[in-house]
């Protein structure tokens, strides 16, 4: 292989057979769980990374299943966001995710800098309650639980709150272990079909973990929480702020 034909190539590792194809990122069916909670001021400060701003001190924990999904195939993730604003437009910032499945672990923090950690979420319906829960290794980390489908909501209100932008912190250390790239990247959703929308009472309980800190953003008051069933297409991202430039 020559030196043109690596460079046609070189998509993402490895080489010859890449951990994930090329987008774009479709997912089908595509159900949220997300619980939002008021932690403290100064948890939100320890981990917000400059210029983003959070204008209170709130996280929205989410269990995400993912059963068909272009080139990932089917998984499901856990993780927390906290809502923030960057040059005056409002998001999330996605301060960590756990899956249990390689390809987007791979392809998310390759491609956009998705904090993507190996991990074992589920999402799933028992009776009446929808349940979320986050094992990292054999310790459960995370349990969150939502009456199923109480409250409608209106499409509207959902389909605003899917086309928020997010942003990611995406670090890629060079050779010697230092940052080759560190930048802020903002990523949207498109092509959203919504299926369905709702709403009921939630409660949320983390557990302190080493290597899993999801509780590092304790729980103060749970404040709401919201069911949503959609397909989407993931989009790439533009980069947005170079902290090394």
């Amino acid at each position: 292989m020559d030196i043109d034909e690596v460079k046609a190539r070189a998509f993402a590792m490895p080489l010859t057979n890449p951990a994930f194809p090329p987008g774009p990122y479709r997912f089908i069916n595509r159900e949220y769980l997300i619980i939002t909670y008021r932690t403290t001021p100064e948890a939100i400060a320890r981990v917000l990374p400059a210029p983003l701003v959070a204008p209170a001190p709130i996280v929205k924990y989410e269990f995400i299943r993912m059963p068909d999904s272009t080139g990932f195939g089917d998984y499901t993730e856990s993780g927390q966001v906290i809502p923030v604003i960057f040059n005056g437009e409002k998001g999330g910032y996605v301060h960590s995710m756990y899956l249990d499945d390689e390809p987007p672990i791979a392809g998310g923090r390759e491609l956009w800098g998705f904090p993507k950690k190996l991990a074992n979420p589920v999402l799933n319906v028992r009776a009446d309650t929808l349940i979320g829960t986050l094992d990292y290794g054999p310790i459960r980390v995370a349990t969150g639980t939502m009456g199923y489908k109480h409250h409608a909501i209106a499409p509207d209100k959902a389909l605003a709150a899917l086309h928020e932008p997010g942003f990611l912190l995406k670090i890629i250390p060079h050779v010697d272990g230092s940052a080759r790239i560190c930048e802020l990247v903002r990523y949207e959703l498109g092509d959203i079909a919504l299926h369905g929308a709702w709403s009921g009472p939630a409660a949320l309980d983390l557990r302190p973990h080493a290597l899993a800190p999801v509780a590092d953003l304790p729980v103060l008051e749970v404040l709401g929480a919201t069911h949503v069933i959609a397909d989407i297409t993931l989009k790439l991202g533009t980069v947005v702020h170079d902290y090394l430039a």
